[in-house]
């Protein structure tokens, strides 16, 4: 964390700036809801426990449980000072901050007791800041989290991390002994909301810890006793908590980010069932763009992290239509053409090979490798091992199930992405002997081994011209670089049309910025504060998509983002965790102004405005089709293209079409 960052920070929050609306913190005494009715424990709901099932609050329909509290709202920072019934200001931790007292009884005061740990003095209170500009729906949703444990439903970029450090802050007051927790799936996450949190709220780096898999065992242990605030990796709880490393007694708060993960054995919910096991009562607080699939999916998060309430907000949400913007989607529809639909047309005689014995056996329903896909045949195979039919060999028939598999994701790649990515898939697998039966497949049709032959030679080729253009940084293909000028638009392989609209619509992009900024009527220029982001499954069209942009330069500066893995089915190496961080502050900064991406760049990473999404595939998962959406249109209006090629992505395509759409009128 930035240290010169905190003393700006500090500064600002002890009112040495006049009283002002997003400058300044109040105190006062006002009506708050009780903190625990019933005979509910205090940090842990009965019915969380018992009724999995949780009720829901949004703008679009009556909130619940009002008898915990009051639902209320403010404009700004004036109404907030009018609904506390006193204006005294007080510091409290260094801060000045708007404090809530609630309505005690004693019978209150006998169930707080049942909790160890409790400072009953700092319980008098619960504390949310106004050093940062007041929402409403933020207010009202941290007064829920704060009592129940409560699943957070926001679009990307309205401020889960801004709640989950408010609630986190009370609890780390509350239980001066206690634990509180905040998991991150990936490295990254942790390591920006750790900052994120301090920045909000405050707490003394002295009490925050850092702890992934990359710190020492021994030294984790270390910091499980002397620090009070976690931010961590699931993996790494969960081992902490089964080696006994974590006090797991003491911990009074968890939150989940990204948590529509919590499904099957993933670690959030194993360590949820660790910690209940040992009795723990602790406050869940979950966080998620994108809750589930479907009412199944998200009904099973509520269930493994044992949520009794949920704060949903869609974009037409009345109470956060101030702070979200139009995002306009599009649908482009590309025609395979040219070298790639001969190609196609091989590749199509080579699975019809393998195809046809499956088919010969009845193991498959059709004959045509078109009305066929790597899933059916997933299926297929199921289910022919839980039934196989009798008078066949079943070790023929898996080999042939292997390779058809095999051959449909590359048929997969080369529909979706292009030559290049089907290329070196192919490559990959016929020199390290995976499936060998595949490359006999293809041997046996020599118009196939030609084309092969042929994207060998171009490929080659091209790699040699544009490898490094334009700055694209460390180049996994390459140790060289070149200037632009030696990259010449005519001389670049396209392996897919879509690369060919990918290009057109982001040079269009940034000309037209350019244009703006140059008349006055954009109030930004296409260098330094536009920027554009592309999605692509692969790490391979990754790379490529970046090496034809960089050609570009310098009016695109282009980076690949992607993850720290390496596998052996890729050329390029993984970005470690430094240089993810450093790519994405580079990229909030103006280093870059486009950044390529795999999935790395979908989920919860503070990636900075964009105003440009253009998505290379259409990905059937509506959780990651969200999370790329929300990349745009959180201070300004954005745009989302989704490019797609004719055919089977193109009826994908036409359905996500309509759920963007949906989603966002």
């Amino acid at each position: 964390m930035q240290k010169s960052k905190q003393a700006t920070l500090f500064r600002s929050w002890g009112g040495k700036k006049p009283l002002s609306d997003g400058n300044a913190r109040y105190r006062g005494k006002g009506k708050a809801p009780a903190r625990w009715s019933g005979k509910n424990p205090p940090c842990q709901d009965a019915s969380a426990k018992n009724a999995p099932s949780a009720s829901y609050s949004s703008n679009n329909a009556a909130f619940v449980d009002l008898t915990e509290g009051e639902e209320f709202g403010f404009k700004d920072v004036q109404e907030l000072d009018r609904f506390f019934e006193d204006d005294v200001t007080e510091e409290i931790g260094g801060e000045r901050a708007a404090v809530a007292e609630p309505a005690t009884s004693a019978h209150n005061s006998s169930v707080l007791e049942e909790v160890p740990g409790f400072d009953h003095a700092a319980g008098e209170q619960w504390i949310y800041p106004i050093n940062y500009p007041v929402r409403d729906y933020q207010f009202n949703i941290v007064q829920k989290c704060l009592f129940r444990n409560t699943l957070v439903c926001l679009p990307t970029g309205l401020g889960k991390t801004f709640i989950a450090a408010v609630v986190m802050f009370n609890f780390y007051r509350w239980y001066p002994t206690g634990k509180v927790v905040f998991m991150a799936p990936t490295k990254p996450l942790v390591t920006q909301q750790i900052e994120a949190c301090h920045n909000i709220m405050g707490i003394p780096q002295i009490h925050l810890a850092e702890m992934t898999g990359n710190l020492p065992p021994k030294e984790r242990a270390a910091q499980w006793i002397s620090k009070r605030v976690f931010f961590l990796t699931p993996q790494v709880m969960q081992n902490d908590i089964t080696k006994g490393a974590c006090p797991a007694d003491l911990v009074r708060c968890v939150v989940f980010d990204e948590a529509h993960k919590a499904l099957g054995n993933y670690s959030y919910c194993q360590v949820v069932k660790e910690l209940s096991g040992r009795g723990v009562v602790f406050r869940v607080l979950a966080l998620s763009a994108t809750p589930g699939n479907d009412l199944k999916a998200v009904q099973q998060v509520v269930t493994n992290l044992q949520l009794s309430h949920i704060e949903l907000r869609a974009d037409d949400s009345f109470d956060i239509q101030p702070y979200t913007h139009q995002r306009k989607v599009e649908l482009h529809v590309v025609p395979l053409e040219g070298e790639i639909l001969l190609v196609k047309n091989a590749f199509l005689e080579v699975l019809s090979g393998v195809i046809g014995r499956l088919a010969k056996f009845g193991v498959v329903y059709s004959a045509n490798p078109e009305r066929l896909s790597k899933f059916g045949l997933l299926q297929a195979r199921d289910g022919f091992r839980q039934c196989p039919p009798h008078g066949v060999r079943p070790g023929s028939i898996e080999s042939d199930f292997a390779t058809a598999i095999s051959l449909y994701h590359a048929y997969d790649l080369l529909l979706l992405h292009g030559l290049r990515p089907f290329h070196h898939y192919l490559a990959h697998t016929f020199s390290n002997g995976s499936y060998p039966r595949a490359q006999q497949e293809v041997d046996r049709h020599p118009e196939m081994a030609r084309h092969l032959r042929d994207l060998r030679r171009k490929l080659t080729a091209s790699s040699s011209r544009v490898v490094g253009c334009g700055g694209v940084g460390r180049s996994p293909r390459s140790s060289h670089y070149t200037s632009p000028s030696q990259c010449s638009a005519p001389d670049l392989f396209y392996g897919h049309p879509k690369l060919r609209k990918l290009e057109e619509v982001v040079l269009e992009h940034f000309r037209r910025c350019g244009a703006q900024s140059a008349d006055g009527t954009g109030g930004r220029g296409p260098n330094t504060e536009t920027r554009v982001m592309v999605f692509s499954q692969y790490r391979e069209s990754v790379q490529e998509i970046a090496d034809l942009l960089s050609s570009h330069a310098p009016l695109v500066r282009v980076m690949s983002f992607v993850g720290h893995g390496t596998t052996g089915k890729s050329t390029s190496k993984g970005l470690t965790q430094r240089e993810q961080t450093e790519v994405v502050r580079k990229f909030r900064e103006g280093g870059y102004n486009t950044l390529v991406a795999t999935c790395v760049g979908e989920e919860g990473l503070d990636i900075g405005e964009v105003d440009l999404i253009v998505c290379f595939d259409a990905h059937k998962s509506p959780i990651r089709l969200v999370q790329r959406m929300g990349r745009t249109g959180r201070k300004r209006s954005g745009r989302i293209v989704v490019i797609v090629t004719q055919g089977k992505e193109e009826q994908v395509g036409t359905w996500l079409h309509i759920c963007l759409c949906v989603c966002i009128t």
